[in-house]
């Protein structure tokens, strides 16, 4: 719950201003600081804005074959991958000194690109596993087993870990929480419409398939992929939704383990935390407790031979990429052909990459950061920050809706928000991991290992606040509303989202834009439960909470009419918080170039006055092509909108757009009922 990022995947970028190209990326391809060509001028700004700042990207852009959906965000993401592609030759390249951190990303990468010994390897090397698994006789060998394939990455069919005290921000807790599905979401096994119920039958397929890759005949398979699907639902049944998640309070259930027991009697917890090595400890937050109570029916009436099939199956499933091709095209044609809409796989460079940064990413990092970002990047970044800041604060101030006491409150939760940029202050300490050149199954499994004890010693320890939760080439940014800080790894910081050689107003409706939105995070519907220290608390009055709400229906409701593809629309409740920080973002970058401007004004460029050239900036950077499957997987599962809405819903809330492009009240890009606004 606790990150609240820009985007799931990646987010895009593009800037305007004269063509500028800069900085050499690899395989001699630049980047251009802006490019005018993607500008759709015999569109109106004021009639789609959306289609005026992309229709020219729209025009020339294909979605690639190995992807689902392409965009500015994916094309910066690709470039990235291929500096990470170099780095990883280079280190897995035979030399006569290489350190101990080159020599395991090396290693790791080059197992992972052995596709002829993985292949002659055939099932061999997760045998050891499926051996394990197939001794299990009674449940409480089966929560041993369950134990076990946590500690290797494989957490079903719950997840248990570390999480941070929602009512005492200074230490971390155990936790438990719902999980164990296949599918993306508990939707995906209860909704009735007709593509719901094929996509089932496509999963079922796809799990028989699999389990017929491992050697079972035709009769088995049907049996195994037909418990699967009766857990799994029932798993579904009893998960939250994704919208009552949101609503932090409804995932605070601090229990004592004698309560844990109560809620669950039938479930050995006290062997499963023994056998995961857990730290002591006498209370643990559990997220779900509803999912928990059906967990504890579902494994005295399951027999356990049907979990022991599920278990089987999450296993083979979690490490599909790794096994012999069969394996990595019946994954491939389900998880990204079916579900996504993609048409061929990722090359296997690209995956390996991704493995990679996985399991290695704050070593990958480094390399990277020594590579694509200077002091000069971070020094722009910090300056960017505090007009943001202050913009933010301004705005706060000026609100007509709130009380003096919570309008303190928030200008105080704002000025103690850390900001953190680029990479972490303290690289990840990787020699506890051991990787071997020829085992890239192995070495994805410890991978796992490591990464779950790492999480798990956290337990009764005081929260780390200078840690990273994505690995530095990744492009995206996120909020954490418990940690109260935003971070912007280096990967984003990058042209064409940030350039340090480029104008101001071209840098705060690109990057400057991200910055706004991490902030308003803080704000939106689930971070307004936080307060300045990271604890889940009530500052609010009860006046300027339902202003608050009034304020955030409107913009529910607005974006729960837009329609993502077909017969699906949008999730107005879901997308909330992304849309309240891209709306209070895109104001904060703008109120931030009026205040500079008042100082120094600047002229057009390119017949273009600032605050046009922030908005197209803004516009810009969310260009993207989707897939059907896609948008449709997007909009069931997603808290963020498709990127058009992310540039038309916005700037119809914005009046300032409207003024900055000289729009008619009656224009399609004005809000004629209302604009909506929060922040």
């Amino acid at each position: 719950m606790r990150v609240s990022s820009l985007v799931l995947a990646v987010l895009a970028g593009a800037l305007l201003a004269p063509a500028a190209w800069t900085q050499e990326m690899s395989g001699g391809r630049p980047i251009p600081g802006f490019d005018p060509t993607i500008l759709d001028t015999t569109t109106s700004p004021c009639a789609d804005f959306y289609q005026f700042a992309c229709g020219g990207w729209l025009a020339k852009t294909s979605i690639p074959p190995d992807q689902s959906h392409w965009g500015r965000f994916q094309e910066l993401a690709e470039r990235n991958r291929e500096v990470l592609r170099d780095l990883l030759e280079q280190a897995a390249a035979p030399q006569a000194k290489r350190d101990e951190p080159i020599r395991k990303l090396g290693d790791y990468y080059g197992a992972c690109m052995d596709e002829k010994t993985i292949e002659t390897a055939g099932l061999g090397p997760l045998q050891t596993e499926l051996a394990r698994l197939e001794r299990v006789r009674g449940r409480d060998e089966l929560f041993s087993e369950m134990a076990h394939l946590h500690l290797i990455g494989v957490p079903v069919p719950f997840r248990f870990g570390s999480d941070q005290d929602f009512k005492d921000a200074t230490r971390m807790i155990a936790a438990v929480d719902q999980g164990g599905l296949g599918l993306p979401d508990r939707d995906y096994y209860l909704k009735k419409d007709m593509r719901s119920m094929e996509l089932r039958a496509l999963y079922a397929t796809h799990v028989r398939r699999m389990f017929s890759l491992l050697g079972d005949d035709e009769v088995r398979t049907a049996a195994d992929a037909d418990a699967v699907m009766a857990l799994e639902t029932a798993l579904a049944e009893s998960s939250q939704d994704r919208v009552s998640r949101r609503n932090p309070t409804n995932l605070d259930h601090k229990m004592t383990l004698a309560q844990l027991r109560a809620l669950a009697p039938n479930l050995p917890w006290n062997r499963f935390f023994s056998e995961v090595d857990a730290p002591r400890f006498a209370e643990l937050n559990v997220a779900a407790p509803d999912f928990f109570k059906r967990l504890d029916v579902l494994l005295t009436q399951t027999p356990v031979q049907d979990w022991k099939t599920y278990l089987r199956w999450h296993l083979v499933h979690a490490y599909a990429p790794l096994l012999p091709k069969a394996f990595v095209a019946e994954h491939f044609d389900f998880y990204e052909r079916r579900l996504t809409g993609a048409r061929e796989q990722r090359p296997r460079w690209k995956r390996c990459v991704e493995l990679a940064d996985r399991d290695l990413g704050e070593a990958l990092g480094r390399l990277y950061v020594e590579k694509k970002f200077g002091p000069r990047s971070k020094e722009g970044m910090r300056a960017l920050l505090r007009s943001l800041e202050r913009a933010f604060q301004a705005d706060i101030a000026d609100l007509s809706w709130m009380t003096p006491a919570t309008r303190t409150a928030a200008r105080r939760k704002l000025s103690a928000i850390a900001n953190k940029i680029g990479y972490p202050d303290r690289w990840r300490d990787y020699s506890a991991l051991r990787v071997e050149r020829g085992d890239a199954l192995g070495n994805a499994m410890r991978g796992r290992a490591f990464e779950a004890r790492r999480r798990l010693v956290k337990v009764g320890r005081r929260v780390d606040r200078k840690e990273w939760d994505m690995t530095p080439p990744t492009v995206n940014a996120y909020y954490d509303p418990q940690r109260n800080d935003i971070n912007f790894p280096a990967g984003i910081l990058q042209p064409p989202f940030y350039d340090p050689a480029l104008d101001l107003a071209v840098n705060l409706g690109g990057i400057g834009a991200v910055i706004g939105h991490e902030m308003t995070h803080g704000f939106d519907d689930e971070g307004r439960h936080f307060d300045a220290r990271g604890y889940l608390r009530d500052w609010w009055t009860a006046d300027d909470a339902r202003e608050f709400e009034w304020r955030a229906n409107c913009i529910a409701n607005e974006y729960g009419a837009f329609v993502a593809t077909e017969d699906v629309k949008l999730n107005g409740r879901l997308t909330l918080g992304e849309n309240t920080a891209d709306n209070g973002g895109l104001r904060i970058a703008y109120m931030a170039l009026e205040s500079a401007l008042a100082a120094a004004p600047q002229a057009p460029i390119d017949h273009f006055t600032p605050e046009q050239r922030l908005f197209m900036a803004y516009g810009q950077i969310w260009c993207e092509k989707r897939t059907t499957e896609s948008l449709r997987l997007m909009a069931l599962t997603n808290p963020h909108s498709p990127n058009r809405y992310r540039v038309n819903g916005v700037v119809v809330n914005v009046p300032e757009f409207a003024r900055a492009f000289s729009c008619e009240q009656n224009a399609p890009m004005v809000n004629m009922g209302g604009a909506c606004r929060v922040w």
